[in-house]
């Protein structure tokens, strides 16, 4: 039995999603970001963290890929031209994608008022916009990142899209709206989205 830590509206979604997929059993702690009991387990007190065992794992990305390598499910393996590949994708999802939309964040709300920069949203959809660009060009007419398989990244992206859309940001028409929609239409997504209304 899995526990996440985090309010499923953070990022702690994703570990959700995953665990969804993979059909493992989970209970979810709702702690907020920042919450002072976080600090031992991890010191910038961010959540999600995974409790596997006795032990702990930190960010969402290293959890969602430790859990596909786990189980061995949803990844391809490390060490094949494949995975690179793939982590390729991931990479490209966290510096390209959620960069844009986390910067864009903590100039509306994350950062004290007198630390935003004036036009950094405008700067962060721009790139956003690109990333877009250069997803369309990538994904091509595949049905996921890496082809008839739903892999960590396509998770990561579908996760990402929604930010985006709850932020008022355009998922361009063409494949790339074509592949969020179904990225987010998959049985697994709407359990998850199920736990974070519930728990709401």
């Amino acid at each position: 039995m899995y526990t996440v830590i985090g309010a499923p509206k953070t990022r702690a979604f994703r570990v959700i999603w995953m665990l969804e997929e993979l059909g493992q059993p989970y209970t979810v702690d709702p702690t907020a970001p920042r919450d002072p009991k976080l600090a031992e387990i991890n010191p910038s007190k961010k959540v999600p963290v995974l409790k596997d065992g006795s032990d702990y794992v930190i960010d969402s990305v290293a959890i969602v890929q430790y859990l596909a390598d786990k189980h061995q499910m949803l990844t391809h393996k490390a060490g094949t031209i494949a995975r690179a590949h793939q982590d390729s994708f991931t990479q490209f999802c966290v510096d390209d994608v959620e960069s844009s939309l986390w910067t864009a964040a903590k100039h509306t709300f994350v950062l004290p008022a007198e630390l935003r920069v004036e036009g950094a949203k405008t700067a962060c959809q721009h790139d956003f916009n690109k990333a877009m660009e250069h997803l369309a060009l990538r994904l091509g007419s595949k049905t996921y990142v890496m082809g008839e398989m739903f892999t960590v990244p396509d998770l990561l992206l579908g996760h990402c899209a929604g930010w985006a859309t709850s932020m008022n940001w355009t998922i361009p028409e063409g494949n790339v709206s074509a592949y969020v929609a179904r990225v987010r239409s998959r049985p697994t997504f709407a359990r998850a989205t199920a736990v974070r209304e519930k728990m709401a």
